[in-house]
């Protein structure tokens, strides 16, 4: 079987975890599906009128996570990091039921995700992936905050900087192919915040749940977490993951290549909405081993982490 065919999990995943902003423990349930099912959330919580599709449509607030919601309030928050592992994996279908509003945080990162997922195993299916490829350039800014996405051959590129006021982060980048680099450090990159920010954040009734254990906290020049960080640019790392995760809100992987500058949920959600107003924007493709020597899939990953 092919690479290039859809992919489900073998297995069904359970595991609990705190979802950092509401602050309350959340269990979660992923399911094989079908092939064309695609990647369908569940409140189980909730009696009827309870799924929830992740797409960029449906995306009702980018401000610190991705929040989706269908048209009868039923929302699922902070998907981004599960996203990403699901696209790093090249995983098209699945059911993910989950009892509560908020995705849980675990460690901050995709990497618990992406270790539960490969322990589960991967299910190959006879059914082509399709993929979308972008046509015509394409960008949004807001204020000095950019993004843009233009046509690539084969694969996903992302180039994203960051710019900070404080000087342990300051201005930090990198770019990366998705679908042939060894992506460890990426989806192993934690959220952060600044310190001085924390009270600000609270104030909102937002990171209820974080800490030392689920984000890396900066004050001033010091890192407050005791292990420091994972990797020189876990800071940029960290948001080329929530990239991915907030891409694959288009329902397939993407050939394109994407350049950002400090930006994140909602400039990558508001340029994927300029994208998609326009058909002649963009194609969806379907792929088939004879017509395409590619996998994207980045089978490095798969190795790094097993």
């Amino acid at each position: 079987m092919s690479y290039l065919n859809q992919k489900t999990i073998k297995n069904s995943i359970k595991f609990s975890g705190i979802s950092l902003h509401s602050g309350l423990n959340v269990n979660v349930c992923i399911k094989p599906a079908e092939p064309n099912f695609g990647i369908v959330f569940k409140r189980v919580d909730l009696p009827n009128k309870n799924l929830v599709y992740p797409n960029f449509l449906n995306v009702t607030n980018t401000s610190l996570n991705t929040t989706i919601e269908n048209e009868f309030g039923a929302k699922v928050s902070t998907i981004e990091h599960l996203m990403g592992a699901l696209f790093g994996l090249g995983i098209d279908n699945v059911m993910i039921e989950i009892d509560n509003e908020e995705v849980p945080i675990l460690d901050g990162s995709a990497k618990l995700f992406i270790k539960k997922i490969l322990s589960a195993g991967v299910q190959i299916s006879n059914s082509p992936i399709k993929i979308i490829k972008i046509k015509k350039e394409i960008s949004f800014s807001d204020g000095d905050r950019f993004i843009s996405i233009k046509p690539s051959t084969l694969s996903l590129d992302i180039d994203f900087e960051l710019k900070y006021k404080n000087s342990l982060i300051g201005n930090q980048s990198n770019s990366v192919k998705v679908y042939e680099d060894d992506l460890t450090d990426i989806y192993n990159s934690r959220t952060f915040c600044l310190y001085d920010d924390i009270e600000a954040i609270k104030k909102l009734g937002l990171a209820k749940g974080g800490s030392l254990e689920n984000a890396v906290v900066v004050k001033d020049k010091e890192i407050l977490n005791p292990e420091g960080l994972r990797n020189k640019k876990e800071f940029v790392n960290h948001k080329i993951l929530d990239c991915i995760g907030d891409l694959y809100t288009t329902g397939y992987r993407i050939v394109a290549s994407v350049k950002c500058s400090k930006g994140g949920h909602y400039l990558t959600n508001q340029l994927l909405r300029k994208v998609f107003s326009n058909k002649d924007n963009f194609s969806i493709l379907e792929i088939k081993e004879k017509n395409l020597p590619h996998t994207l899939i980045n089978r490095s990953l798969l190795k790094s982490i097993a």
